[in-house]
């Protein structure tokens, strides 16, 4: 292909996983559901990476994500006949393990598959040297420009340890279309693609709060693709015949998920997240347009988990009359038990009177405690719960008895120079190729709080109370200690669109998230409007304490807070129903 080819053809990049767990058969769906240039898989979170830390624990050899060589042993033949690369993040703790495992595969299955791998974010032997004493893993998030300069080598299989999820699209982007680490606007303009694919399904309707407007016809939601022009324009949609839809407000579901602020960071690039904008082309087609780039900021972000002790837990079942009475009384008797460093006690809502079932009239008390040390939090804990049996409240039951402690994580987010970091790609000969840095840098804007909304006051009306979710959709979800939740005005082809967003960007404040979230009351809350999509993000700082390992909390990764939210009654002016 020459280079007028190259740039003339649209590159098109599929995803077939969004996280360690996601749904096997996703890689040959994807393979065998129409065109393909490159097919990634996402399988890292902050979780996951204490995941394989706890697995490299028990066998140096393992750290990687073992659902992908099983994916690939029944699909590479597949991709190497159809001329379709794969890029994933499977390495996890250990790239050059999982390299020589696709080998194996390959070696076995008769197949001649060129496999290359991208390593130098594992920070774990410096850990200590750079602060991060005690940590089980350490891993910079690196860009893209490694993938890149291993599929110019003719790689088939790129597999990297903890690249940013975005960087799955933006290295194949690279290598197909040329572009230099200067190139901001078309970086920026793949980050944003590869951003609306790494969750997966998420893009085409799972967890989407409009998901009553999606055909239920009982398929799979199809996993995205992105079509992705040499200007780092692209257009996301999925292989045809497949379940879910893309739509404006599915991109936007995901666009929103958990970002910060409208300047999103990444080692390749800063994407200005309030430049984007969507538009449908037709069924199940969004193009995305007008993306900017700037500069990358100086430093790497760097994912730390720490082994941060033990807990355990016990789940009692309240029934019927006097719910109070009869959760003070076991909590004063369990009392003498809970030793641990931290103890959190829980209680779902009181049930209403009266109720049908006996479900239906009873709610739940569960007591977590946590320890550095597992004998707090193990019979000593559990032994005095069950030995109340026939001692305690009427009606006194578990749901499930007891079990041992287990381990918990802690997750930070640390940052480090980019000299720390020696970005590496290890070709299919064992030749190894240094990734040079950006040598142009950004400076790391402050954080704005809230953005004054670019809209006119709204003209007073009458109000009623009703829902937030009347006319808005949400999305929440986790980043470290924080809770991230997305607002955005549903896309239903309404002529009071305009003036709805105008409503919710200056109803969502700082002071109204507290209202609207009673245990962030005490808690910094910052929110940034993104105006071409009609949205604002808001982040809840600390919200859930210490990550999603550590958290106590009925929902640790805020998957359901924006439904929370939506749910939550405000004033609406009668024009805007």
């Amino acid at each position: 292909m020459s280079d007028l080819d190259r740039l003339d053809h649209r590159l098109v990049v599929g995803n077939c996983s969004g996280f360690y767990g996601d749904r096997l058969s996703a890689m040959r769906e994807m393979l065998e559901g129409g065109p393909l240039d490159v097919l990634t898989g996402d399988y890292l979170a902050e979780l996951t990476m204490l995941i394989l830390g706890k697995d490299t624990m028990k066998d140096a050899s393992l750290g990687y994500a073992r659902t992908f060589v099983r994916q690939a042993e029944d699909c590479l033949g597949l991709a190497l006949e159809g001329g379709v690369k794969i890029v994933a993040n499977a390495g996890g703790l250990n790239p050059a393990g999982l390299a020589d495992r696709l080998r194996e595969v390959a070696k076995g299955l008769g197949l001649d598959a060129s496999v290359a791998h991208v390593e130098g974010d594992d920070l774990r032997p410096r850990a200590e040297e750079l602060g991060w004493e005690g940590a089980l893993t350490a891993n910079a998030y690196l860009g893209g420009f490694g993938i890149a300069a291993a599929l110019r080598g003719g790689a088939d299989v790129v597999v990297t340890g903890r690249v940013t999820d975005a960087s799955l699209v933006v290295g194949p982007a690279v290598a197909h279309f040329g572009w230099g680490p200067t190139a901001y606007d078309e970086l920026a303009g793949a980050v944003v693609a590869g951003h609306v694919l790494e969750c997966g399904t998420q893009a085409t309707g799972g967890n989407f709060s409009g998901f009553r407007s999606l055909p239920h016809d009982g398929r799979p939601l199809g996993f995205p693709l992105a079509e992705l022009g040499a200007d780092g324009s692209s257009v996301i949609t999925k292989h045809d015949g497949t379940g879910g839809a893309v739509t404006v407000d599915t991109v936007t579901a995901q666009l929103v998920y958990e970002i910060q602020s409208t300047h999103y960071l990444g080692p390749d690039v800063t994407t200005e997240l309030d430049s984007v904008q969507l538009e449908q082309q037709g069924p199940d087609r969004v193009a995305i347009s007008g993306v900017r780039g700037s500069a990358p900021p100086e430093q790497l972000k760097v994912c730390v988990n720490e082994l941060g002790g033990f807990r355990n837990s016990v789940e009692l079942v309240l029934t019927g009359l006097d719910i109070e009475e009869k959760a003070e009384w076991v909590r004063r008797q369990l009392a003498p038990a809970l030793r641990a460093a931290s103890v959190t006690w829980t209680r779902t809502a009181t049930p209403p009177p009266d109720a049908d079932t006996e479900e239906g009239a009873s709610c739940l008390l569960r007591c977590t405690v946590m320890d550095p040390s597992p004998d707090p939090v193990g019979r000593a804990f559990t032994s005095e719960a069950v030995e109340l049996a026939l001692g305690s409240y009427p009606g006194f039951t578990m749901t499930a008895p007891p079990g041992p402690p287990t381990p918990y994580g802690v997750y930070r987010p640390a940052y480090v120079d980019r000299a720390a970091v020696t970005h590496t790609v290890v070709h299919a000969d064992g030749s190894r190729e240094e990734v040079p840095d950006p040598t142009t840098f950004g400076e790391v804007p402050p954080d704005a709080g809230l953005r004054p909304s670019p809209y006119p006051a709204p003209a007073d009306a009458l109000n009623r109370r009703m829902p937030l979710g009347s006319f808005v959709h949400a999305r929440s979800g986790d980043k470290g200690g924080d809770a991230n939740l997305g607002l955005w005005v549903v896309h239903d082809g309404s002529e009071k669109y305009d003036a709805r967003v105008t409503w919710l960007t200056k109803l969502i404040t700082p002071k109204k998230i507290h209202e609207l979230v009673p245990e962030a009351a005490d808690l910094e809350v910052e929110v940034f409007v993104l105006p071409n999509l009609g949205a604002v993000n808001v982040l809840v700082r600390g919200l859930l304490g210490q990550g999603v390992a550590a958290s106590t909390r009925f929902d640790p990764q805020a998957k359901g807070l924006g439904e929370w939210v939506r749910s939550r009654i405000v004033h609406i002016q009668e024009g805007l129903l």
